[in-house]
């Protein structure tokens, strides 16, 4: 007799997804990316609030698992109870546009990174850069066809075997660590005032939004999961860990050189950081484990980008094909779908100045609507009181927290600032064609009154945006 628990996925398995998910090609990053923006005492700001609002959205996950166990397919069933059909496929489409974005980061990443050695791959967006990076792509599309529970295992010993290298890191840089440079660089800069400070914190804000996308991830897989409660334990558990760790490698870096030195540092800016403390090895020797790193995230994420659209599909939210599994239960159109989108992106990248920053900064756009819907469902159930009829456990507590969660996402999309949600807008737009073949599928009515209101400025902002783009107003 088979066992119901039999092919699900353990605490640590999920713990694993959430982990591997977060820690990718953002963490190599953080000093350049810090140093460019701000100091110590800004990025203190920055990290108190991105923690504090994180955290109260990992609360939120946490809850939500509890009081709807029946929205199994975690970050885009949420908003669809909570606000309907056409921003539940907003949702669905911004968090897998965001995942494929991120894939398209850490390929550039890994070129960009083998640029150190090999001059010919660049910055990442050389032509040998894409082609290798396409090649790799299409590799890892037939490795997952085999199947999610064994790629689900592979990310779990990728998980472990990237946490290592970044823990060494972290001890020898605080064995090289000098205050009196940390003490130099900690006003950034410039003034100490509250405006300059203010600039520099918002400066920050879509780097600590990009390397915490995947806080979710436990939770989009909460369909395998072999105890529902496990869930919220996994996420809380992995955000505070790589909570600490990005902590400790920005701080740590203000004490290793000089803030003008960080912010012009090539990425993986980690790897400068330790060559300066130990020498020539320590580049080769943080190089790898991104490229380690980077390999474990980009599986966390091709798997969540599949499962994101498998799910709306079967929710009816998107068009039918996205629900076809193979017979390894791999969603494999949803996944071929992913992968060709990731490789046209990856052409795209030919054509941008600073690709890595481009895709970083695109990716953490992407997912503040869908990170904002959840806040705000949370928001909705502890104001409203459902679901807390039988058990009023903790309901104060929960109103409190997606109050916060609320507020700091809503506070992100408003730093974003208008570049960003245009360009957003550019996915959105078009990317309703999706939604409307879903509706015609099913011989409903596409929107709602509010709905039409909603995609008229999704499209109007996609049309600024494309034309934009195209007479250069728009830079990317």
């Amino acid at each position: 007799m088979t066992s119901p628990s039999e092919g699900k996925f353990s605490i640590w398995t999920l713990m694993a997804m959430c982990v591997g998910s977060m820690v990718g090609a953002g963490i190599f990053s953080l000093p350049q990316a810090f140093g460019r923006a701000t100091g110590p005492f800004g990025a203190i700001i920055a990290w108190t609030i991105a923690g504090v609002g994180m955290l109260m959205l990992a609360f939120v996950f946490q809850s939500l698992s509890r009081r709807r166990p029946d929205l199994d397919a975690g970050i885009y069933a949420y908003a669809k109870a909570g606000f309907g059909n056409y921003l539940g496929f907003l949702s669905a489409l911004g968090y897998w546009s965001a995942a494929l974005l991120g894939n398209v980061s850490y390929f550039v990443l890994i070129k960009s990174t083998l640029g150190l050695f090999f001059p010919i791959f660049g910055d990442g967006n050389t032509i040998l850069a894409v082609a290798t990076s396409s090649i790799l792509l299409w590799c890892m599309h037939f490795v997952i066809l085999r199947g999610i529970r064994e790629a689900a295992v592979i990310n779990t010993i990728v998980t472990f075997a990237k946490i290592v290298p970044i823990l060494l890191f972290i001890v020898f840089v605080i064995a090289g660590f000098r205050y009196d440079l940390f003490a130099a660089n900690f006003w950034g800069g410039g003034d100490p005032t509250f405006a300059d400070i203010a600039s520099q914190v918002r400066a920050t804000m879509l780097v600590t939004v990009f390397v915490f996308v995947g806080i979710e991830g436990a939770s989009v897989y909460s369909r395998y999961a072999r105890n529902r409660a496990d869930v919220g334990i996994a996420t809380l558990t992995g955000f505070l860990g790589v909570l600490s760790l990005m902590v400790l490698i920005t701080l740590l870096s203000y004490g290793i050189m000089p803030r003008t030195d960080l912010a012009t540092l090539r990425n993986p800016s980690m790897a400068g950081v330790l060559e300066a403390v130990v020498g020539p090895w320590g580049r080769l020797f943080v190089s790898a484990a991104l490229i380690i790193s980077v390999a474990g995230a980009y599986l966390s994420w091709v798997l969540l980008a599949a499962e994101i659209l498998y799910s709306a599909s079967k929710y009816d939210t998107m068009p039918r094909f996205l629900s076809k599994e193979n017979e390894s239960g791999v969603p494999s159109n949803a996944l071929w779908l992913t992968n060709i989108v990731v490789q046209v992106f990856l052409v795209l990248t030919l054509f941008a100045q600073y690709a890595f920053t481009l895709a970083l900064e695109l990716t953490s756009s992407m997912i503040l609507i869908p990170y904002l819907l959840v806040a705000a469902y949370g928001f909705k159930l502890a104001w409203t009181g459902e679901t807390y009829e039988r058990d009023s456990s903790g309901h104060r507590g929960d109103f409190v927290r997606a109050g916060i969660a609320l507020l700091y996402t809503a506070g992100l999309i408003y730093a974003a600032g208008a570049k960003h949600l245009l360009l957003s807008a550019a996915i959105y737009g078009p990317g309703t064609i999706l939604y409307l073949m879903a509706r015609r599928e099913q011989s409903k009515r596409t929107f709602t009154p509010a709905e039409t209101a909603i995609f008229m400025v999704a499209a109007v902002g996609a049309v600024v945006a494309i034309l934009g783009i195209a007479t250069g107003r728009i830079s990317i």
